[in-house]
């Protein structure tokens, strides 16, 4: 425990917790403003648009499309994240000073995700406490009615919705860190990771029968609801039952952290 302590600590300083945080709500805050100021606008004045804007402000419904939002979203800044604080570990030197001073490569590596697991947690409580406000505020600006806040039923089903959301999310994380780890570059592990999330959307045009079974692919689908597009990719994309594709996110999960540390455990650390 005091080396989760510690690595969360570390996390709490590092300029790429404060950057992924920053930018992840400022986007957030940023649509969601941005639609509901623009909601009664002239180009924004057709059926479609104003049923867009309505189905974002309007509460209860308003929870899952913003949390939605997060998770799809958080999901790149969380690889990203995952990637950037597994590479430094090898960049700065600080996974060789502590197998110098005894600690076990692999359970150093496993302390050093959770610690990433629960600052990803906190993160995304947050935001999505931030979004909520902004949804409000951008509610206010459109002119719809915030009567549905108080939901009981919708309020009653967040935490499993946000506990699922964060399964798939650290995922995702999951995948930068052993991708960057395999790299042992901070810069190598987030280009690759990204080139992978892209790739990923691509190929789900020519083979979503294959895809659907991919990290970023099954994240998504564990965590729809019905109600919204996750992926945002438009049309219907192939994806598995929700509860399947929970089951292959832990399974990716834990491959990851497994590939991670089975990797380090093997390395030769220089430098």
């Amino acid at each position: 425990m005091r080396l989760f302590f510690s690595g969360f600590r570390k996390l709490r300083r590092r300029p790429a917790t404060f950057v992924t945080f920053g930018l992840l709500v400022g986007l957030l805050v940023l649509i969601v403003l941005a639609v509901g100021a623009t909601a009664n606008s002239t180009s924004t004045s057709d059926a479609s648009g104003r049923a867009a804007a309505r189905e974002l402000l309007t509460f209860p419904g308003a929870y899952e499309i913003l949390l939605s939002f997060i998770i799809g979203l958080g999901g790149l800044f969380a690889m990203i994240y995952g990637a950037a604080i597994a590479g430094s570990e090898w960049s700065w030197g600080t996974l060789k000073s502590a197998v110098t001073r005894g600690e076990s490569r692999v359970r150093y590596m496993l302390l050093t995700f959770a610690s990433i697991g629960l600052m990803i947690a906190i993160g995304i409580v947050l935001a999505f406490a931030v979004a909520v406000v902004a949804g409000v505020i951008g509610a206010n600006l459109a002119g719809f009615s915030t009567s549905g806040l108080s939901d009981t039923s919708t309020l009653g089903s967040l935490p499993e919705h946000v506990l699922k959301g964060w399964i798939a999310v650290l995922e995702e994380a999951s995948l930068g860190f052993a991708i960057a780890t395999l790299a042992r570059s901070q810069l190598a592990g987030i280009g690759a990771g990204i080139a992978f999330y892209f790739g990923e959307s691509f190929a789900s045009i020519f083979l979503p029968d294959v895809v659907k079974y991919m990290p970023f692919s099954v994240a998504n689908a564990a965590v729809s609801t019905g109600s919204s597009n996750v992926g945002g990719g438009g049309g219907t994309i192939a994806s598995l039952p929700p509860d399947q594709a929970l089951l292959l996110v832990v399974v990716w999960l834990i491959g990851s952290l497994l590939v991670a540390s089975l990797f380090t455990d093997r390395a030769e650390i220089t430098g």
